[in-house]
């Protein structure tokens, strides 16, 4: 072997590099080696196409936790989040929904819909806070891990504790959500299906599913526990684009003395005595670590960088079945001019531009979406999350040019009949902007480029199996102490000295760092014990 490290991060992304930066905040070596020609994984800016720059895979920002940002100083390397003044604009037949800016107006928007539905929306909104304050209380725990012992349950006590000091219906409001579908949950709210339409899109983002299907409110709920600059619930623009958000780890971590190595894509990890013991490149290169942790999907790590030989028999098995795919169809489109929309008209900057404008109307529209898509491959009416990056930062098109973020969903992780996204992928993406240019008639004519990542291209690309954004499943299954499997929720997997701290460990998907953080603690918590262990020796 080449070269010896306290720890080798597989995979340069967000997760990855706040787990690096912990390690070497506490006095480890630490190397990073990313695949790619650009560190930051899928929470990268990139030039699409000649002097335009967009977030290319992630696209948006909220969940990052506060901890992680106050811990690397993240502001001192130049973070900064421009918040959405409303949340959502929602594109209707012959009408139109906005969605946020505060309690009171946002019932006034539900007023025209529905009465009752805007006297319920406080009521609803308070639900939700409550129960996505105790997810931000876990966010950066460890889950207890099945078959751990005395600690396990003092720690599974301890998660607990905030739960069962609801009060009753509080109690109800967290067993609703994380057992029934959206359209159950959003039923006992609402009766307007345009209003249950504006909640309900946020249970099928990054989930190949219907709003039918049970689990499918926890992801509705998984979108709401974060912040921006300090206001819980709240979504925003990361300046320069997601690629500033990792730009600016990369910069703490190289402060922190880590090494960042690029274009040195892991083929293996090696094994030796039931020990990691380093990395093997693509290359052939041999590096040598106490500890590997692995920043890409449980799917990538145990079918492919590690021997079935080195793991437990039952893991691996359960393992082949750990489910992937989320649906994903990500577009970048540089644009000559903003969209003009038919319900409200113009092609000059206005609020509706600065947020995220779904195509979704109805649960029934989305509904249909995923079981067309099970059927054919993908849907005749897509789901559609647009972000027009441009209308807050325009440093990244030309002068009077924009970007628009194309975040669409449902497409099948794997085609039918042996078809290849390959074969579909251009056809697919002129689908996706009809569907846009329906409602603002201008788009199609005003597309200068584009550039297209089928579920096919995110998973070549960035290493997301089918297209997977969250790196697993986000289903009941595959979630806390089970994700990515039960008895290894704890950040270690069976083979000693090897992590995980990606996206497929609690709490998920999205940009948050929690991941990368709660590895690292536990890593850092391991060390020190296995080191009094051998000076006791």
């Amino acid at each position: 072997m080449t070269s010896k490290y306290d720890a080798i991060i597989i995979g340069g992304g967000h997760n990855g590099l706040v787990c690096a930066f912990y390690l070497a905040r506490a006095g480890l070596k630490v190397r990073v080696l990313e695949s790619r020609d650009v560190i930051g994984g899928a929470c990268v800016t990139e030039e699409f196409a000649p002097g335009f720059r967009n977030s290319t895979a992630s696209y948006t920002v909220s969940l990052l936790r506060p901890k992680v940002i106050a811990d690397m100083r993240l502001h001192d390397h130049g973070y900064r989040i421009i918040e959405r003044t409303i949340s959502n604009f929602f594109p209707l037949e012959n009408d139109y929904l906005k969605l946020g800016g505060g309690t009171a107006r946002t019932q006034a928007e539900f007023a025209r819909f529905s009465t009752k539905d805007a006297e319920t929306f406080p009521a609803y909104e308070a639900a939700l806070e409550g129960v996505a304050e105790v997810l931000r209380d876990i966010a950066l725990k460890t889950p207890p891990n099945a078959g751990g012992g005395v600690r396990a349950l003092l720690a599974a006590a301890a998660q607990g504790r905030p739960l069962m000091g609801m009060d009753l219906e509080a109690q109800r409001d967290v067993l609703d959500l994380f057992v029934k579908s959206a359209r159950d949950f959003l039923d006992g709210w609402y009766e307007s299906d345009t209003v249950k339409a504006a909640f309900g899109f946020d249970a099928v983002v990054g989930n190949y599913a219907s709003p039918d299907t049970p689990g499918s409110a926890y992801v509705l709920l998984h979108h709401v526990f974060g912040e921006v600059n300090g206001k819980k619930g709240m979504w925003g623009h990361s300046v320069g684009g997601m690629g500033g958000i990792t730009q600016a780890m990369a910069k703490a971590c190289v402060l922190a003395s880590v090494e960042i190595s690029l274009e040195s894509p892991v083929a293996k990890v090696l094994v030796s005595g039931g020990k990691a013991v380093g990395v093997k490149l693509a290359s052939g290169e041999e590096i040598a670590a106490d500890i590997v942790a692995a920043n890409v999907g449980p799917a990538v790590l145990y079918r492919g960088m590690v021997d079935n030989s080195d793991l437990p028999a039952d893991f691996v098995r359960r393992m082949a079945t750990f489910r992937t795919g989320s649906g994903t169809f990500r577009m970048n489109v540089a644009l000559s001019e903003l969209p003009d929309f038919s319900v409200l008209p113009g092609k000059d900057k206005a609020e509706h531009h600065t947020a995220g404008i779904i195509i979704a109307p109805t649960l029934d529209y989305m509904d249909r979406a995923f079981t067309e898509a099970k059927v054919s491959g993908w849907s005749r009416q897509p789901i559609v999350e647009m972000k027009l990056p441009t209308t807050v930062d325009d440093s990244l098109a030309p002068p009077g040019m924009h970007i628009a973020s194309l975040f669409c969903q449902q497409f099948a992780p794997e085609l039918p009949d042996g078809k290849s996204w390959d074969d579909v992928r251009d056809e697919v993406a002129d689908h996706i902007i009809d569907c846009v240019t329906q409602h603002a008639p201008n788009f199609k004519a005003s597309v200068v480029a584009r550039q297209i990542h089928s579920p096919l291209d995110l998973e070549r690309k960035f290493g997301l199996i089918g297209g997977d954004i969250f790196h697993g499943r986000m289903s009941l299954d595959q979630l806390w102490a089970a994700r990515p499997i039960l008895g290894h929720g704890d950040y270690r997997s069976p083979v000693a000295g090897l992590y995980m701290c990606g996206s497929g460990t609690h709490p998920g998907g999205g940009v948050t760092g929690a991941p990368g953080h709660n590895a690292a603690h536990e890593i850092l918590k391991d060390r020190s014990f296995f080191g009094r262990m051998l000076r006791r020796a």
